[in-house]
């Protein structure tokens, strides 16, 4: 069984070069029965070349014509992947309800004003300090925002501190983490399983086996897979083994998003 993969970039996201086509391709020769492009729109990205945002009237210009290209061979979703900030306030509720999309990613890429994949957020401080400041940051804004359906690789920023997952243990932000954790549940909001961690060599996914454990434990039960893939190569990422995986999170469905509307599925 293939998974549908409901995390993908595209080149309307400003760190891909894949034409959309090429990622709907790509699935329908996996197997994939849906796929959901969730490209990437970051309001006041504060740092580095790229803005992070794209132009949502040629996007919904040109998704829905690939969507129809399609139909019969696959059944494309268009969501987007929503960088939520603090200072955003009605500009992200504004934004997502004028335009139908059938899922949003609520992900938290900036923390303290930067991107932890760039180096200087870890300047003058620990990463395990580095750590709990994004995860207090995100819980912020997971409180804040109702404009998302799953809250995006809880954990990303793992991905870029020295020493990666490899001082990174659950148990030592059991509290915060708990906290992101029923503030989802209680606002109906699920998690993805984002395979990215797996393909990047941390040896995890995005959350990890004890996050998604404990979210599955506090009554939830909205789970997307997303492979995060930028490339045609990446779309799917270890969804060969991920079932397995999640079952022994405790999981019995996925779920897929259309309309906003969750559709649960068995693994």
């Amino acid at each position: 069984m293939m998974y549908s993969d409901f995390h993908i970039h595209t080149n309307f996201s400003s760190d891909s070069e894949t034409a959309p086509e090429w990622q709907i391709v790509q699935g329908i020769a996996l197997g994939m029965k849906t796929i959901c492009i969730t490209d990437h729109q970051d309001f006041d990205f504060p740092m580095g070349d790229l803005d992070f945002l794209f132009d949502t009237e040629e996007y919904f210009r040109i998704m829905p014509q690939l969507r129809e290209k399609y139909a019969g061979q696959i059944d494309m979703r268009i969501g987007v992947e929503l960088g939520l900030q603090q200072h955003l306030g009605h500009r992200l509720e504004d934004y997502v309800n004028q335009y139908p999309f059938d899922f949003v990613i609520g992900s938290t890429h900036i923390s303290r004003n930067i991107d932890p994949y760039y180096p200087v957020f870890f300047d003058g401080i620990s990463v395990e300090k580095a750590y709990r400041i994004y995860f207090e940051e995100e819980l912020s804004h997971l409180k804040q925002y109702n404009c998302y359906d799953v809250v995006g690789h809880i954990d990303f920023v793992v991905r870029y501190g020295d020493g990666g997952s490899k001082i990174y243990r659950y148990e030592r932000y059991r509290d915060v983490l708990d906290e992101i954790l029923r503030t989802a549940v209680e606002k109906g909001k699920g998690l993805e399983c984002n395979t990215g961690g797996l393909r990047d060599g941390w040896g995890h996914s995005n959350p990890t086996k004890k996050i998604l454990k404990r979210y599955r434990e506090m009554g939830g039960e909205i789970l997307t897979i997303g492979s995060d893939a930028h490339e045609p190569e990446n779309l799917g990422y270890g969804f060969n083994r991920i079932g397995e995986f999640l079952k022994s999170c405790g999981f019995r469905y996925y779920t897929t998003f259309k309309k906003r509307n969750p559709e649960f599925h068995l693994l």
